[in-house]
C-alpha cells in the first residue's frame, strides 16, 4: 500500500491535511466517513487496511436502506491520521473545500476473526472486488458490502447496506453534524468565512 499518490496531490505548506505516513490501529480496524464540500458535495468512505485508509468517494452518501445502491468511486489511499481530519482545504489545493468527520467507528469482516487473518482476507476480497463487513459506527451500523462494477472505469464500486436489524428507510444523511466537533459544513463555512 502506497501513499505516494496522496502525497503528490497535496502541498503540505498550504493545507492542514496530514502528511501520508503508514500507521495502524493496534486492536480494532477503524472506518471513517467524511462529508466533503469540494467542487461537488460527496462523502468519503474510508476503511483501515494495512496501515492506511482505503478510500471511496460516494456522491450521494451512504444509506441504511438495502434498496439503495450507492455509487462509490475508489480514490487514492489516505494516511491513517486522516481519520481525524476536519477543516478547510484551501483554494488552489486538491479537494479544496470544507471537511467534517460525519461518522466513525470500528469494523470487522463478516466471516473472519483475528487482525492478521482479517488483513489477509481484506486484501484478497479487495482483489476479487467484493468486500463484506460490519460497521460499528455512531450513524452507520450493521453489515455492508462494497462490490466492484465491471465497467470501463476500473474504480467504480457500489456500497450496499445488507438486510439486517439496522436496515431502515430513514435518510441517515439528515444527521448532518460532525461526530467530533458537532459542526455542520455550513457552520464551518461561516466560521472560516
Amino acid at each position: 500500500m502506497s501513499l505516494s499518490e496522496y502525497n503528490q496531490k497535496r502541498n503540505f505548506n498550504s493545507t492542514a491535511e496530514p502528511e501520508g505516513k503508514i500507521k495502524q490501529s493496534t486492536t480494532e480496524l477503524i472506518f471513517v466517513v467524511q462529508k466533503h464540500a469540494a467542487s461537488h458535495l460527496h462523502y468519503d468512505f474510508r476503511l483501515e487496511m494495512d496501515g492506511a485508509l482505503k478510500s471511496w468517494a460516494i456522491p450521494k452518501g451512504p444509506s441504511m436502506n438495502p434498496a439503495d445502491k450507492r455509487l462509490a468511486i475508489m480514490v487514492e489511499d489516505h494516511p491513517y491520521s486522516y481519520k481525524d481530519f476536519e477543516g478547510t482545504i484551501p483554494e488552489g489545493n486538491y479537494g479544496a473545500g470544507n471537511v467534517i468527520v460525519w461518522d466513525n467507528g470500528t469494523y470487522t469482516l463478516t466471516d473472519e476473526d483475528g487482525l492478521d487473518k482479517v488483513e489477509n482476507k481484506l486484501q484478497s476480497d479487495l482483489q476479487k472486488g467484493h468486500l463484506s463487513f460490519i460497521l460499528n459506527g455512531k450513524k452507520l451500523k450493521g453489515e455492508f458490502a462494497l462490490v466492484k462494477l465491471e465497467t470501463k472505469q476500473e474504480n467504480t464500486w457500489l456500497l450496499i447496506k445488507s438486510k439486517d436489524q439496522y436496515a431502515n428507510d430513514e435518510d441517515v444523511l439528515q444527521q448532518d453534524k460532525s461526530i467530533l466537533s458537532n459542526m455542520t459544513l455550513e457552520s464551518m463555512e461561516k466560521k472560516d468565512g
